[in-house]
């Protein structure tokens, strides 16, 4: 077990990353190895991230109404969930929801959409126009995730001041149609690809304990690998009354940690943001989430559900002798 241990921290440190084999064995650890586990992740994200930790925050800006089937979503087709259902708020509420963030120590805001892509010019140009002032009056990075962009779209966007697209694969292409039937996988892959000819910082991860297997949530992995994307969004499934994963509850607060860690292992150099999902199921182990790897979270309310208060992370980040990372 002592040559695994070597190998994985040796393989991180370079920058390489771990194979798909030890980052299958990091998922089947037993849970008296969680503390040898820690002990590797925490020196590779300080190597490479230090101790500062980004926080970042949403809006919902258009909700519900959405056309797509994805299972384990509140918002999609079919879902019989009790959300607010609305079409895109204005420009003031989307800038006033900003500087909310920034006041709970946000350094990053992004503008979220349900639907499958955002065709409408009119709304493209109303979220550009608050790119623009969030940027410039309330200065904070921002992000959009509006589904399937084109490329014109996101150069479009770019030039209002974006800095970051955010698009989820959200599990492995073997596992993707047992959650969703209404797009291919492949038109989520171009999507991250396009946003990253485009030269966008891209932000792209999934969602776990919807089913998937270790070998899908490894595979993710790597096809993350395979498209170098900037930062891995990390999501727990929260099972909402309505949605037809309401009843799945699988993950356990150390199976969390674990696919932290692999994913901090399999990508040495990458953001890795723990966000929707983690209050109900990290629980009480929620601060390990930093020792396993994670170099930020996202403060405040989620798309429907809600998260902790802000300033519950932020004495947690500091308490753990961590730093809010600045612009």
């Amino acid at each position: 077990m002592e040559a695994f241990w070597k190998r994985i921290r040796e393989d991180a440190i370079s920058g390489e990353g771990i194979s798909s084999s030890d980052a299958l064995t990091v998922l089947r650890l037993p849970r008296e190895k969680m503390w040898r586990l820690l002990d590797v992740t925490e020196p590779v994200r300080r190597h490479f991230k230090g101790d500062g930790i980004r926080l970042c925050s949403i809006v919902n800006a258009k909700s519900g109404l959405c056309s797509e089937d994805c299972s384990f979503c509140s918002q999609s087709r079919g879902s019989k969930a009790e959300i607010p259902k609305y079409p895109l708020i204005d420009e003031e509420e989307i800038v006033a929801a900003a500087r909310d963030a920034k006041a709970r120590g946000a350094r990053e805001f992004s503008i979220v959409t349900s639907g499958m892509a955002m065709r409408n010019r009119k709304e493209l140009v109303r979220v550009g126009n608050a790119v623009e002032r969030i940027r410039d009056e309330v200065g904070l990075e921002t992000c959009v995730s509006l589904g399937t962009l084109s490329a014109e779209n996101v150069a479009y966007l770019l030039s209002r001041g974006l800095r970051s697209i955010h698009h989820n694969l959200e599990t492995s292409r073997s596992f993707f149609p047992s959650m969703c039937t209404t797009h291919e996988y492949e038109e989520d892959v171009r999507a991250v690809r396009e946003a990253k000819a485009a030269g966008a910082w891209v932000c792209c991860g999934g969602i776990f304990g919807i089913g998937e297997t270790d070998e899908d949530r490894v595979e993710l992995a790597m096809t993350l690998r395979e498209l170098a994307v900037d930062s891995i969004p990390v999501n727990f499934l929260n099972p909402v009354p309505g949605t037809p994963l309401e009843g799945r509850r699988e993950l356990t607060p150390f199976l969390c940690i674990k696919i932290i860690a692999m994913l901090r292992l399999c990508h040495p150099a990458r953001e890795i943001i723990v966000c929707g999902g983690r209050e109900v199921n990290l629980r009480d182990l929620q601060a390990l989430m930093f020792a396993a790897g994670a170099t930020g979270t996202m403060a405040g309310n989620y798309l429907t559900t809600s998260g902790r208060p802000a300033e519950e992370d932020v004495r947690m980040i500091r308490d753990l002798g961590l730093s809010l990372r600045e612009l």
